[in-house]
């Protein structure tokens, strides 16, 4: 098992449980204590957790994954306004690249009436566009994972590999000037990062809420991508973010 599977699923054992021990870590991944240990300090560095002696205790809720339908409720006039701000940036004749997400998905439901290419790995996205005939839509393939709707995985990236799309929108859990944007899953990471190889132009979209909060997996330094197009009230975060001159602001 690679070390990021083993702390996926401690950070799953962690939410079950409040505290863990290093020496029951250690037997039921069949590994040495020091093993354990190393990923204890990974997973405490990003704040996931806080070392105690022989184990750990959980501080952190935003390291693990909401689903779908909870993102939904949450700050839907800000995911609104953002997806009128994506929808700006797409011109006819475009070809997009859009990222699952409850945020993504505000952009698709404001770029009906563009003649473009959609590429998707989200089954609501899909479903949204998927009787527009001005809309050539390509999804993605792949393993489904239920508690974001997205397909994901080796089928996903391979796919991705064949396209050069325009300009993409990337969702995000957290997004920090020093970690970058991140995720709870590394497997999402991953296709995510597949998605920003395949753009000319990438731009993450998130409420200024993210702004601030690390979770587990990294998908990209902020330095390496277009802008950020967000929405809400700024936060200290936000502001030390907007002070890097290569990042477009979009808000």
């Amino acid at each position: 098992m690679f070390a990021e599977e083993r702390q996926r699923k401690i950070i799953e054992m962690m939410e079950e449980s409040s505290s863990l021990k290093v020496a029951e870590l250690a037997a039921h991944f069949d590994v040495s204590e020091s093993t354990i240990r190393r990923d204890l300090q990974e997973l405490e560095e990003h704040q996931i957790l806080k070392r105690t002696h022989g184990g750990a205790v959980s501080i952190q809720k935003r390291g693990f994954e909401p689903t779908f339908k909870e993102k939904k409720e949450e700050f839907s006039h800000e995911k609104k306004r953002i997806g009128e701000l994506a929808a700006e940036l797409v011109e006819d004749g475009y070809s997009v690249i859009l990222d699952t997400g409850t945020t993504t998905l505000e952009i698709a439901k404001r770029i009906r009436n563009k003649k473009i290419t959609v590429i998707t790995n989200s089954l609501d996205i899909a479903e949204e566009l998927s009787e527009v005939e001005n809309i050539e839509l390509i999804m993605t393939g792949g393993t489904l994972r239920g508690n974001t709707r997205a397909m994901v995985g080796y089928l996903t990236e391979n796919t991705l590999k064949n396209f050069r799309a325009d300009i993409a929108f990337i969702g995000a859990n957290g997004i920090t000037g020093k970690d970058g944007a991140t995720t709870p899953n590394h497997v999402e990471a991953m296709t995510k990062r597949a998605m920003i190889a395949s753009a000319n132009r990438v731009y993450l979209v998130a409420d200024t809420s993210k702004f601030g909060n690390v979770s587990f997996a990294v998908i990209t330094p902020v330095n390496q991508i277009t802008g950020i197009i967000t929405a809400g009230e700024m936060n200290e975060e936000t502001a030390l973010v907007e002070k890097n001159k290569e990042i477009e602001i979009v808000k």
